[in-house]
């Protein structure tokens, strides 16, 4: 106990927010494996931002391999002061995301994992619409 007493706190680069937990099985020759799959964004508000996915039998271990991939693959988003400069549509399989810029004061007009990568990137006045596939 006395040897953490004079740790110094660690500096958090990223925020850190887990968007999804979900529980998953596998069916085995011995039975049902159960693990945990979990979605985490990480973001340092200045344009930075990652998705991680990690997969392991008991949440915390999932939740480390998330944020250690989300930091792996961490993208610049460029800002134009608390908004994006420009409309941006993303297509992935049958989904569309629409993020479209807005006036200062807005705030953000999300939905879920959309709400959490935006904030995370440090965006403060975003609208954007998820389309097609509810996945």
């Amino acid at each position: 106990m006395a040897r953490n007493q004079f740790r110094t706190p660690e500096i958090k680069e990223f925020d850190e927010k887990v968007v999804q937990v979900n529980r998953v099985s596998k069916k085995t020759k011995g039975g049902n494996r159960s693990g945990f799959s979990v979605l985490v964004v990480v973001g340092d508000k200045k344009g930075r931002v990652g998705v991680g996915l990690g997969k392991a039998p008991d949440v915390l271990s999932s939740i480390k391999k998330a944020v250690r991939k989300a930091k792996k693959r961490l993208v610049t988003i460029p800002l134009k002061g608390t908004t994006i400069p420009f409309k941006i549509v993303y297509k992935k399989g049958a989904a569309i995301v629409l993020l479209k810029p807005a006036p200062k004061g807005t705030g953000v007009i999300a939905g879920g994992a959309v709400r959490a990568v935006v904030e995370a990137a440090g965006i403060r006045d975003v609208v954007s619409k998820i389309m097609g596939s509810d996945n």
